[in-house]
């Protein structure tokens, strides 16, 4: 290994060499010279031309108009944390991995979390799917692990990738519709490239609107390999899973956030972190051996077929935690560059033709946006052990390079730098076999485009089923060309019959003829139900004004914050609210600067207000929006005339204070339910 002291601080220390502090110190021009006059331009006179002898001016506004770089093609949206890897135990069996050799082994690492289709100011709240980047910084170099937020991806091969973003992408001769796939040019490709359909219809579940990156669950999608000292290879794909649970918003919560609040996942990432609520997710592995390769009916190195974890477990072995914000986001965001050919010792390629292709274009995009071939001596893409070759020069070169030679082989510096055999840690490709003739043909298993998204639709539940449908009905819907609603119809009857025809009669054209492929299978995997679920994190809003019952809402809000609940006081003006006995409660937000839509759940208190028809108002808006998004709802003895249960509402997920010594409990309960569906 090139550096045996790296550790979970190790990044962070490095870091702290390219962190600067401004603040308190003069200011002077990028040459150091102090700066008297920082708000008018040089002129020739009071009233007079500006001057070209004023440098000052001319470097900040050169500056300022060079800041910014290429947006990324696709994932241009994103946020990222610093954080840490713990092994759970060696994987020596499988793999050299330096960072998996050991349990209890920490590495640092940073992540970036990310949308596809959007530019960097869309939403974060767009049905899309989600990747995750995460970067390792190994002693024996980074390794770059690029996840997504489904087990399985758009396209089979990489030729195709820059069809699918063209049509997914904002409809060239109008710019729109911006991060959204609800268009006549994506659904024509879906029609039409019948591989597509697999992960369209996961972006067209719950988990294609995220409720928080902390709750992501996320998966490679291409095989890779294991490779241990023995030269013995194993495939390999990994998954991510949140400690919290995998959950998601509701298409309508999802569209109002996005208005309200379009950073609702960058600041729940960033306010978690700051809270010390650090976001969790264990690494989990399936594993292959390399004989079981053609065992099952799928092709394990296609990815638009996922793994299913009731035929190949996942095993966990690890679990990232991330623990610190980033100081400045461009520096450490927008210069991240993440590249699945970063790989260390112990970790090689499958043939997957998605990952073959990206092998190669993950470095000419970094080239393109970077603007120069030494993007990785950033300081946030820089390894923490040091690196030696012979490349030099190229635009932006800070690093000064002192040898006399610069090629290899050379008798002047005794042939070095020098190559290191595998048997000491030099990266050596798996000698997997290959043979056949060169073409562009795939295996058969490949085309079969409906067996695996009939057993995702097979095993989600009824209700989300229905939020399929209705995603389904308003992105076809929303297609202008009725040819183009047509034909997604037809494909999507090879899913399900009953599923296709109400789509059908809900965007105006034929119900398709045929019938979805006789396949019965189902795995719970695939469905949200099964998710871990806590009160833990969750935001509740609580609805209060003044001569509030003190005791009796304290003690909720205490009972509410040992369990990790996030209170927000709501109410009419910011300052302060009075109980019943002048205990004052800090008001955190009005009705005006927070919605229900950004809330978990609500603690309807009520109270005396200055207007009280409008608080009243108010109160009654935020009741109706939680209710109706099944959201869990506690009442306290002076809010219950708020909520009143008839034959037509049955109250499911709402808890009363009144005459309930536990209610405090109840209420967490219901909290960590989230969501409860039996309403009416």
């Amino acid at each position: 290994m090139n550096n045996e002291n790296v550790n979970k601080n190790s990044k962070q220390e490095q870091l702290d060499e390219f962190r600067i502090v401004n603040a308190g110190k003069p200011m002077t021009t990028n040459v150091s010279r102090k700066i008297s006059d920082d708000e008018r331009i040089l002129t020739a006179g009071k009233r007079g031309p500006g001057l070209l002898e004023d440098f000052h001016y001319f470097e900040k506004i050169t500056s300022f108009v060079h800041e910014e770089i290429p947006e990324r093609k696709v994932h241009a949206r994103g946020y990222g944390a610093h954080g840490e890897f713990e092994c759970y135990q060696s994987m020596k069996q499988f793999t050299k991995a330096g960072f998996l050799q050991e349990a209890g082994k920490k590495t640092p690492l940073f992540v970036r979390f990310s949308t596809v289709q959007g530019s960097k100011g869309s939403k974060d709240t767009a049905r899309d799917l989600r990747c995750l980047g995460v970067k390792f910084y190994t002693e024996e170099g980074n390794y770059d692990m690029t996840m997504i937020g489904f087990p399985v991806l758009i396209n089979q091969d990489a030729m195709k990738f820059a069809d699918i973003i063209h049509a997914y992408q904002p409809e060239p001769r109008t710019g729109m519709p911006q991060a959204a796939g609800a268009h006549d040019t994506f659904w024509d490709y879906v029609a039409n490239n019948p591989e597509s359909l697999h992960m369209t219809l996961w972006v067209m579940s719950d988990r294609g609107i995220l409720r928080s990156y902390r709750m992501m669950e996320s998966w490679s999608v291409s095989t890779y390999l294991f490779v241990n000292d023995q030269d013995v290879a194993t495939f390999v794909r990994f998954v991510w899973k949140p400690v919290l649970g995998s959950h998601s918003l509701l298409m309508d919560e999802a569209q109002k956030i996005g208005g309200i609040d379009p950073d609702f996942h960058r600041r729940d990432l960033r306010e978690a972190i700051d809270r010390g609520a650090f976001a969790e997710y264990e690494l989990g592995v399936q594993l292959i051996p390399m004989e079981d390769e053609f065992k099952y009916d799928f092709d394990i190195i296609d990815s638009t077929k996922f793994w299913p974890e009731e035929l190949i477990p996942v095993q966990i072995i690890g679990k990232m935690t991330l623990n610190r914000n980033v100081d400045n986001e461009f520096s450490e965001i927008e210069q991240a560059a993440f590249n699945p050919a970063n790989v260390v010792p112990g970790i090689d390629f499958s043939n997957d033709p998605v990952l073959q292709g990206r092998l190669v274009a993950y470095q000419a995009a970094a080239l393109h946006r970077l603007g120069s071939k030494n993007y990785q001596d950033l300081p946030i893409n820089r390894p923490v052990c040091p690196f030696h070759n012979n490349q030099r020069k190229g635009f932006m070169r800070y690093r000064i390079d002192v040898d006399e030679t610069s090629y290899h082989r050379n008798s002047l510096e005794n042939n070095t730098p020098f190559t290191t055999p595998p048997e000491k840690g030099g990266y050596k490709h798996y000698p997997m076999k290959v043979e056949g003739h060169v073409t562009r043909e795939r295996p058969e298993k490949f085309d079969d485009f409906f067996t695996q998204p009939r057993i995702f639709w097979n095993s989600l539940t009824p209700v989300e089923k229905q939020h399929m449908i209705e995603a389904l009905s308003y992105q076809i819907g929303s297609c202008k060309s009725e040819s183009v609603r047509q034909q997604s119809v037809d494909i999507l009857v090879n899913v399900d019959k009953g599923m296709a025809d109400i789509v059908a009669d809900n965007v105006g054209v034929n119900r398709p003829n045929g019938t979805n492929v006789p396949v019965s299978t189902k795995y719970p995997s695939l469905s949200q139900a099964s998710t871990p679920k806590y009160a833990y994190s969750m935001k509740v809003g609580v609805l209060v004004g003044d001569g509030f019952n003190t005791n009796e809402v304290t003690n909720t809000i205490k009972e509410l914050e040992k369990y990790g609940v996030w209170v927000v006081i709501v109410s009419e003006m910011l300052g302060t609210v009075t109980g019943s006995d002048g205990t004052k409660l800090k008001v955190d937000e009005t009705f005006l600067t927070t919605s229900p839509y950004l809330l978990d759940s609500l603690y309807v208190v009520g109270g005396q207000s200055k207007n009280e028809a409008k608080f009243n108002s108010d109160v009654t808006e935020f009741i109706q929006v939680a209710y109706r998004h099944y959201k869990p709802i506690g009442v306290a003895t002076t809010g219950q005339f708020f909520i009143e249960g008839s034959e037509a509402n049955n109250l499911a997920g709402v808890v009363f204070a009144e005459n309930n010594p536990n209610f405090g409990e109840d209420f967490v309960s219901a909290i960590a339910q989230m969501r409860f569906y039996d309403r009416t």
